[in-house]
């Protein structure tokens, strides 16, 4: 191996054990966590006055009537969660948001004080796990909209805990919705319950009749899988009251936006290594999508599931959901958010992909050796060089005949306040920078 391939990857290694190191102090301080190539539900501490806490006007169409009703969010203090009760608190007619999340920060707080609007925002702080929590947090609530999740492919949390997290969560839920009454539950999934399962056999343009399935087995996309179906099985469930639960699905792919982590990572490993973006997944394409149109996809199913005349099409359902950002590689992505601050790709030659491929298998094997005397943790595995490296797109039309959804940010808008966004971790970085020479 020459010294231009070794060197590519160490850098590829860096990034990734940057990215394990993240999760792990995530999920030791309580947060909800997010590696690298995979969708949202990470915290982000925005800078004070940062536009992201900010709700933004919207002129959809307006919510149908619904008079007095009320919602509560699980996962409210993570990246998607915290997006969608800046968009719930607008609706009219809503009564209350319940924001759950297992520790809110100080910060995270302030933020959802800033949102008090006509509607009422009521933090709770608790387990998905706990029972009696749920209990308290689903009384007299109308729509429960599940986007809390353990995320992680690097193995930084014990499979076990990710299962229970995503899968017993989801059905000690589900089950207190029956007890408490509440009609509607949405489930935010995730793209990765449909693969890819090989990076030569690739999915473009995918849509939900095609019925693709992941078949890994990794903790992360297993658990979201059975938990999907879970959800869409508890479709027309009896609840104590004798009324009907209604549930749907949306899988949206990679989240991006101010404040991701995959992003926040990618950018503070690019700035240590000379500004140059690691590019080891110049053959994928994928449709990235923008946080603020998945949170509003997540407000057109709320509003679906309560209208009688909907209903019937939604309920059981699960959804793709993209918007118009341009389809391309995970480096090329970007690189074109932050290329204006100085950042470029790295240009050097990357290993053949089916030789990273099969030293991910190694990695495997020698962690699965070492298991019984020593947690060993590989830097990558077969399928995160599988996910980061394959053709992955999704169309969103279904759910824009049956939900009604259109992009509500364009990826003009999108793009400038990422961008920004990225901007002032150039800047924090070079103060860093600045402070270590004075």
């Amino acid at each position: 191996m020459n010294n231009v391939h070794t060197a590519r990857v160490q850098s590829f290694l860096t990034q990734l054990k940057a990215t394990a190191h993240k999760i792990q102090t995530d999920w030791r301080r309580g947060d909800q966590v997010q590696s690298a190539f995979v969708c949202p539900f990470t915290v982000y501490q925005p800078s004070p006055g940062s536009p992201y806490i900010t709700p933004t006007p919207y002129c959809d169409p307006p919510a149908l009537a619904m008079p007095g009703w009320s919602c509560l969010v699980t996962g409210a203090g993570g990246f998607l969660g915290r997006k969608i009760v800046s968009l719930l608190v607008q609706e009219k007619e809503l009564k209350e948001v319940r924001a759950l999340y297992r520790v809110f920060r100080a910060k995270h707080r302030e933020e959802l004080s800033k949102l008090q609007t006509k509607t009422k925002v009521t933090v709770l702080e608790g387990d998905i796990l706990d029972a009696q929590c749920l209990k308290r947090a689903c009384q007299d609530i109308s729509v429960v909209i599940h986007a809390a999740a353990a995320v992680d492919i690097l193995g930084a949390i014990p499979r076990q805990t990710i299962i229970d997290i995503n899968l017993k969560g989801t059905q000690l839920l589900l089950n207190t919705c029956v007890e408490a009454s509440v009609p509607v539950l949405i489930y935010t999934s995730s793209a990765s319950v449909a693969g890819p399962n090989s990076y030569k056999e690739g999915i473009h343009n995918g849509h939900e009749a095609e019925h693709h399935e992941s078949t890994w087995s990794d903790p992360y996309s297993y658990s979201k899988k059975m938990a999907e179906k879970t959800v869409l099985a508890a479709n027309g469930c009896t609840l104590k009251n004798g009324g009907t639960l209604r549930t749907c699905a949306l899988r949206p792919p990679y989240i991006y936006g101010a404040g991701s982590p995959v992003i926040s990572t990618t950018v503070n490993t690019a700035l240590k290594n000379n500004g140059m973006i690691t590019n080891v997944n110049a053959l994928s394409l994928i449709n990235p999508v923008y946080v603020g149109n998945v949170a509003w996809a997540h407000i057109l199913a709320s509003r679906g599931l309560q209208d009688p005349k909907k209903t019937p099409n939604i309920q059981g359902q699960f959804y793709y959901i993209t918007d118009d950002t341009p389809h391309q590689s995970y480096s090329n992505f970007h690189y074109t958010l932050s290329k204006e601050w100085g950042l470029c790709l790295d240009s050097r030659k990357s290993l053949p992909l089916s030789l990273l491929y099969w030293l991910g298998f190694l990695l495997e094997i020698v962690s699965f050796l070492l298991r019984p005397i020593y947690n060993y943790q590989p830097p990558f595995n077969r399928y995160l060089i599988t996910l980061s490296n394959s053709v992955f797109t999704f169309s969103y039309k279904k759910a824009q005949q049956d939900l009604g959804y259109e992009p509500h940010f364009s990826w003009e808008e999108a793009k400038q306040e990422t961008s920004e966004w990225i901007g002032s971790l150039v800047k924090q970085h070079k103060g860093k920078l600045n402070t270590k020479t004075q």
